[in-house]
């Protein structure tokens, strides 16, 4: 009966390897070629054909703007429901699921609601508050559509010295922060600034607009400006966000203007002076809003439902992501052992670069199907590959094998060993590997673009892999991989001694 070879990268690439190196013990007289001679020749050219193939173009992660039309809003419906089944066909605990069901069975009445939500934002000191008054003293009783307003806390106030506009951003549409929860019901913002755009203003609002989020521009606080500077800023504004905005969503305004000083000049010579105040000046901007209601009221709520919709199918998506990381942690274990025995059953260095290759490529056909993300057996090559080239190209093979190699080097035993160096660095390689491709899934999926066999975007991925390799390249975590690495591939050495000469090498 014939066998089934469920890993046929697995098998094949460390076949080959093992078969390369009894072929070099019984030729070992065979002349040596540079630092690698002609078995690391055959060995790389075999990695280059085995796992240079088929390469794939990357994909660009760009938010789509979808037209915002009831049969956006039913499709965006149906992705939830399909989101919230995944998770009920694989969660254990169904309390999730009967939650996001009970949200879920609120979005289509949320269609028919008449009420429109309007947000103001910005940053400290513009003027939200004076603005979000007299709009409603002066302007919402005046208009036949039912609305709400309320204002964000000032943005833009971080501690810190780089604010992060994405999150800025998010936090205002999915309302992540607390006391932002209630914004992601808005249907229309107001972003008002007072003058030119920094780049965080700019990104934030780009960030806004991105999420179909209908937003308006306000240029605040104008009498502070001369009139034709006040015209000159206006203008500029319009063009740094023409790509975004159209021109009459970029309006100017002065919610609350300084008063103006009066002279009069009195019968008897003297001259009286006085402040008197000014009213508002906010007739551009009642007159978009209104024709915007007018126009647009229904595409506003349908669009919110949108992303009620998204923000709902995202809590499914990130549930079901940790389940999947549950099942993919153990995956990846088992992989980055089997790397590291069979780095350490091979002394020679290129066949360690074929035999890990191997495991990798198999590594990425179990988590693609972990992740539905099925690859061919050559996309799964191609993907090894991808990730090896990139952990070249930004240093980390170079780095970990320098910082695992001083580890070991603090005992003697374990250093001469061998092949100790090569197997527990494949072993850590492996695992930066498997962990990284986890979270650009994980990341994928959250940004829906998912599919079979899609190829990477060497660009993410290559972020996700420093950010995994600088959470796993803290000495302690190393010192204690190093330790179980070595336990695996040399169980009887005493463990005591390898933990003891760690110690005292850190302590020196």
């Amino acid at each position: 009966m014939a066998v089934k070879i469920k890993r046929p990268i697995l098998v094949g690439g460390i076949g080959l390897s093992f078969g390369l190196w009894m072929l070099e013990l019984l030729q070992g007289s065979v002349v040596e070629v540079g630092e690698w001679g002609i078995l690391g020749t055959i060995a790389i050219a075999t990695v280059i054909w085995l796992f240079g193939r088929n390469t794939s173009p990357k994909i660009e992660l760009s938010p789509v703007s979808l037209p915002v039309d009831k049969e956006a809003v039913e499709q965006a419906i149906a992705q939830v429901e399909t989101a919230i089944n995944q998770l009920e066909t694989e969660a254990e605990d169904l309390d999730a699921v009967i939650q996001l069901r009970q949200q879920a069975a609120q979005l289509t009445p949320e269609l028919e609601r008449e009420e429109i939500r309007l947000v103001v934002t910005g940053g400290k000191g513009f003027g939200k508050t004076s603005l979000l008054q007299v709009l409603e003293s002066k302007w919402v009783s005046q208009q036949q559509t039912s609305l709400s307003l309320q204002e964000t806390p000032a943005l833009f106030v971080s501690t810190n010295t780089k604010v992060d506009a994405e999150g800025t951003a998010k936090e205002i549409v999915l309302g992540d922060a607390p006391i932002l929860a209630n914004t992601l019901l808005s249907d229309l913002v107001l972003f008002v600034t007072a003058g030119d755009l920094t780049d965080t203003e700019f990104q934030t609002l780009k960030q806004l607009t991105a999420t179909n989020l209908r937003t308006i521009l306000v240029f605040n606080k104008q009498d502070q400006y001369l009139p034709t500077e006040r015209a000159t800023v206006l203008q500029h504004l319009r063009q740094r966000v023409a790509k975004i905005l159209a021109a009459e969503d970029v309006v100017g305004i002065s919610a609350s203007p300084a008063p103006m000083k009066v002279r009069q000049h009195q019968s008897d010579t003297s001259v009286k002076e006085w402040l008197e105040p000014q009213p508002p000046a906010l007739a551009s901007l009642c007159e978009r809003l209104s024709q915007i209601l007018t126009l647009e009221g229904q595409q506003l709520v349908w669009a919110t439902t949108i992303r009620t919709a998204g923000l709902i199918q995202i809590e499914a998506k990130t549930a079901l992501n940790q389940l999947k990381r549950d099942r993919a942690l153990p995956v990846i274990e088992q992989y980055q052992w089997i790397a590291a025995a069979a780095a350490f059953a091979n002394p020679v260095p290129a066949l360690d670069l074929l035999a890990t290759a191997a495991v990798s490529a198999q590594l990425v056909a179990e988590l693609g199907e972990i992740y539905q993300q099925k690859f061919s057996l050559q996309q799964a090559q191609a993907a090894a590959k991808t990730l090896g080239s990139l952990m070249l190209k930004l240093g980390l093979v170079e780095v970990s094998t320098q910082t695992i190699g001083g580890i070991l080097k603090s005992n003697t035993f374990t250093y001469v060993a061998g092949g100790a160096l090569q197997g527990v660095s494949a072993a850590y390689l492996t695992r930066l590997a498997g962990i990284s491709l986890v979270e650009y899934f994980q990341e994928q999926e959250l940004s829906a673009n998912t599919g079979t066999g899609q190829p990477f975007n060497l660009e993410r991925l290559g972020q996700k892999l420093q950010q995994v390799f600088q959470q796993n390249q803290r000495n302690t975590f190393l010192q204690s991989f190093v330790k179980q690495a070595v336990g695996r591939l040399m169980p009887e050495y005493p463990q005591s001694k390898l933990a003891s000469s760690q110690t005292a090498a850190t302590s020196g």
